[in-house]
């Protein structure tokens, strides 16, 4: 039975493998979810982190990272999310374009402030990530760190307490 399968899935070769993955989805983070065990990162994304925190227009700090997470949640509900896998894998991670009833949801995370577009992935979401910023939605109404960067700043701050720690 395995040697079987095995053989079916060599001879219809890794497209089989790698289509699309279709079901109920179960939100990670703002631009992470997860389907049929199978995690994807929202394909030309990239939104806060969920203990990232930005800042109101008036200074007052809020969880941006768990905004963007329910949002999503929200935007999904229970419906079925549909995923186009895209290669190569972006960062180590397996990426998607996602949609929910037709619509994309990479581009409404942009368009609502919840992500910023990735740039150096695609250009795709730009012009969203350019309309949110224009109408001052989601993060754009504020202050914020880009996620990357705070990515890179908490690893750093991570570093240096480890090293301070073998002391």
């Amino acid at each position: 039975m395995i040697r079987s399968t095995l053989a079916l899935l060599l001879l219809i070769g890794p497209a089989a493998a790698a289509g699309p993955i279709s079901g109920p989805a179960t939100v990670i983070d703002g631009d992470t979810i997860e389907i049929q065990g199978t995690r994807l990162h929202l394909y030309g994304i990239d939104a806060p982190e969920t203990a990232q925190n930005c800042e109101t227009a008036t200074g007052l700090e809020y969880r941006c990272g768990r905004s963007a997470a329910q949002a999503l949640r929200a935007r999904i509900g229970g419906a079925v999310v549909t995923c186009e896998r895209r290669d190569p894998p972006v960062a180590g991670r397996l990426t998607g374009r996602c949609q929910v009833h037709g619509e994309d949801l990479s581009a409404w995370m942009a368009t609502q402030g919840f992500a910023l577009a990735s740039r150096h992935v695609t250009t795709a979401y730009a012009a969203q990530e350019s309309h949110a910023w224009a109408t001052r939605r989601g993060i754009w109404a504020g202050t914020f760190e880009k996620p990357a960067d705070w990515r890179r700043d908490r690893r750093r701050v991570e570093a240096s307490a480890g090293a301070g720690a073998e002391e």
